[in-house]
């Protein structure tokens, strides 16, 4: 079992900055990919990015390439989502999950999700 939980979140302004935080406990937390999913109201839960589990290779959605960076420090076992460039698109809850693999990592096949931090950016 992995728990998962995010933290970060918050209301800003269109091109602020967020970082978001999940914290990972439970068993080999270090084996376990990580990624961020989101869910805007009304929509389906999408895939945003994700690191391996020795953080070596990493995947981002379009909409988020330049903009966000995922990072995970092994040692604390947390993962971060630094979000540059707000945009109001970017409104919605996300979420960290965690899967026992290092494959298909942008589909939303994970084990393991947090409970969800809310992001909204205001124009």
């Amino acid at each position: 079992q992995v728990q998962l939980v995010e933290s970060g979140g918050g209301t800003v302004q269109t091109v602020d900055s967020l970082r978001l935080s999940c914290a990972a406990s439970g068993r080999a937390v270090n084996l376990h990919s990580i990624g961020w999913f989101r869910q805007a109201p009304g929509k389906d839960r999408e895939f945003v990015v994700a690191i391996s589990r020795n953080g070596d290779m990493t995947y981002y959605a379009d909409s988020v390439k330049g903009r966000f960076t995922i990072s995970r420090d092994n040692a604390k076992n947390t993962v971060h989502l630094q979000m540059n460039s707000l945009k109001p698109d970017d409104t919605a809850v996300y979420y960290c999950a965690a899967k026992y693999s290092d494959s298909l990592l942008i589909t939303i096949d994970y084990s393991y999700w947090g409970q969800g931090t809310q992001v909204t950016v205001s124009s």
